[in-house]
């Protein structure tokens, strides 16, 4: 079966820096993969030229076997690949369910349709009672799940997560965790970027990992766990899923 997503040899270089250096791997349907590294190794780097906001330098991106790399956000987030950022950005002067409403239109043909998916996806993320608040007024915890909403909203059969269990107190990391362990319920598709190791390990069948815009392991969480360039570079010790 091919890959949901492909990473061909995919570089990105500003000016004379090399912020991604001939990255390759795969994403398969249904799987949660991780993507891990040292602040800088170009994780949300390589995000951004999987969502259009970058064009490649080099190499090339393809999305159920048809290359995407080169398109506009939009339409890779109409083809079906939605994904957060790492500082979440609300709009701020409108209520939780207008945010999500908004994101709900890429694919409804009416409001009443936009609505009811929204509050479906509030519920779902367990936002639907914070439905009324205006969105700057939300703790940072909820602020990462209605980030996660309003991307859901655009039903994506890939989700891009870029640091969302970020400052999380333990009790929402595991809240996270289990909406994460439900996204991937409902059939879609993962790539998280993630410094909390007990996340990654816990919910990924895969783990990639990058240093200085290079992939220097990918395997299960067990195998990149105790892999000595990973430590090395990024871990300091040996970890176990």
């Amino acid at each position: 079966m091919a890959p949901l997503l492909e990473i061909r040899g995919v570089s990105k270089f500003f000016g004379g820096l090399a912020a991604v250096v001939d990255v390759s791997f795969r994403i398969d349907r249904g799987e949660i993969v991780g993507l891990i590294g040292p602040n800088g190794a170009g994780k949300t780097t390589l995000f951004n030229v999987i969502n259009g906001f970058y064009r490649p330098s080099k190499g090339e991106i393809l999305f159920k076997g048809k290359r995407i790399s080169g398109l506009k956000p939009h339409q890779i987030c109409r083809l079906g690949i939605a994904r957060t950022f790492q500082v979440v950005k609300p709009l701020q002067r409108m209520t939780v369910l207008d945010n999500v409403i908004a994101s709900a239109f890429l694919r409804s043909s009416s409001k009443r349709e936009a609505v009811e998916k929204a509050e479906e996806i509030l519920r779902f993320t367990g936002l639907y009672e914070d439905k009324d608040m205006l969105s700057r007024g939300l703790p940072l915890g909820k602020r990462k799940r209605l980030e996660i909403a309003r991307a859901l909203a655009t039903d994506p059969e890939l989700l891009l997560l870029d640091e969302s269990f970020a400052g999380l107190n333990p009790t929402e990391q595991n809240e996270s965790i289990e909406i994460i362990k439900k996204i991937k319920e409902r059939g879609i598709t993962i790539l998280i970027i993630e410094h909390h190791m007990k996340v990654i390990m816990s919910i990924s069948d895969r783990v990639v990992v990058l240093n200085y815009g290079e992939k220097i392991a990918e395997g299960s969480p067990d195998e990149v766990g105790r892999n000595p360039l990973v430590i090395e570079a990024y871990l300091g010790e040996a970890i176990s899923a």
